[in-house]
Order: C-alpha cells, then structure tokens, then sequence
C-alpha cells in the first residue's frame, strides 16, 4: 500500500514535525527530526513526502550514497509511516528536468506542503540559496499506520 492520505492528514497537527531515518555508509540508522509534507513529484505527478535538508547535512550524505528513506509523522498516538526511494533536488544534485528556477518553486512547495508560511518569498530564497538547501522527495514504496 502506497496511499499518502493518513500521513497528510496528520501532517499538520504537529507543524508537519517527523523523525527521518537513513542509512550510513557502515549500515547502521542515523534519524533526525525534519518538517515534512505531501505534494506531488514535479516530474512523475505522483504523491510524495517532502522535506528540505541544508547542503551539507548528514542526512543527504546519507541519501546520496544510498536512496531509500523512512519516515514517521505522529499526533498524539495516531502515526504514519513511509518508506520509499528518494529523489535530491539541489544546487549539488541536479535532476534532469528540474532547472534552477523549477528548483526555486520546488522548495517553496515542499516547504509549505509542510506547514511552512513566508512574508518574505525572496528572503526564502536567498537563504536557501546560500545554505546550498536541497529538496527531498521520498516516493513511497510502501505505508503503514497503526489502527485508530
């Protein structure tokens, strides 16, 4: 099951906050707390979880030697879980079809699919800019939740 409704809709109980699990180099589990939300891959049109990482953060030395991801949100004790593979959009990890400008508009989208609100659009940019930021997309493979 790949169905993303669950963990949209809990998405906004909590500011979009999830726990983020990759894979190191010597096989172990590194997890840390991002915002997330749902939106569509801007080149297959299909629901997926999206997050913004800063350039140079573990978490995509993680995802660019290996792809594949895990991610929980929770409210109270409702929580979902998707696990899928994962696409980086950055300044250090082009996507064919995705040129700056599509980027730009891309993280935007990511960080207000997760809750995220900006009076400044251009200051947005301008700092993930400079912090090298990247875009996240984790295409689900596979979802679960508990029962409730």
């Amino acid at each position: 099951m790949t169905d993303l409704a669950v963990f949209a809709a809990l998405v906004p109980a909590d500011h979009g906050l999830c726990v983020l699990s990759t894979t190191r180099a010597d096989g172990t589990v590194q997890s840390s707390v991002v915002n997330a939300g749902v939106l569509r891959h801007p080149l297959t049109d299909v629901e997926v979880v999206g997050f913004v990482a800063a350039g140079g953060s573990r978490k995509l030395v993680n995802l660019r030697a290996d792809p594949r991801a895990t991610i929980v949100v929770r409210a109270g004790w409702q929580w979902a879980t998707v696990e899928g593979t994962v696409d980086v959009v950055g300044p250090d990890d082009p996507l064919v079809g995705i040129d700056a400008d599509a980027r730009r508009v891309l993280l935007r989208d990511v960080f207000r699919a997760a809750g995220g609100t900006h009076d400044d659009w251009d200051e947005y940019d301008r700092v993930m800019a400079a912090d090298r930021r990247a875009a996240v997309l984790i295409t689900p493979t596979r979802t679960y939740t508990n029962p409730g």
